[in-house]
């Protein structure tokens, strides 16, 4: 399965962004979705994930109460739904599938998508 992020751009501090996660050449139905970005020469880091079935989710401190994944199974689609965006949200985002539960580090994951900029301006 061959996996890509969409939905990033250039916005206000403040403002709302949706990240989409959209699979193909097969399925990620059942399987843990999670969300990462990466800041210009920074480390990967997780931002959360959900289960298969899109009940269950995780999130990195940093963003909880601001940050809600969710997914549609019968899409075959991931979403991030960004709130309250702050500057120190500017990063590249990646999906990734495959990681065991409560996975939080990039190797835990064996499917990536090519990532979307995420530009936020203060």
């Amino acid at each position: 399965v061959q996996l890509q992020a969409s939905g990033g751009g250039l916005v206000q501090a403040g403002d709302s962004l949706r990240l989409s996660c959209a699979a193909s050449g097969g399925t990620f139905r059942g399987s843990n979705v999670a969300w990462f970005r990466q800041a210009p020469g920074k480390e990967r880091e997780f931002v959360g994930a959900i289960n298969g079935s899109g009940v269950r989710k995780y999130y990195a401190d940093s963003i909880v109460g601001r940050f809600t994944i969710s997914r549609s199974n019968a899409e075959n689609a991931v979403y991030l739904l960004m709130n309250s965006l702050k500057a120190e949200d500017t990063a590249v985002y990646y999906c990734a599938a495959n990681g065991r539960w409560l996975a939080r580090r990039p190797d835990d994951f064996n499917a990536w998508g090519q990532g979307t900029l995420v530009t936020v301006s203060s």
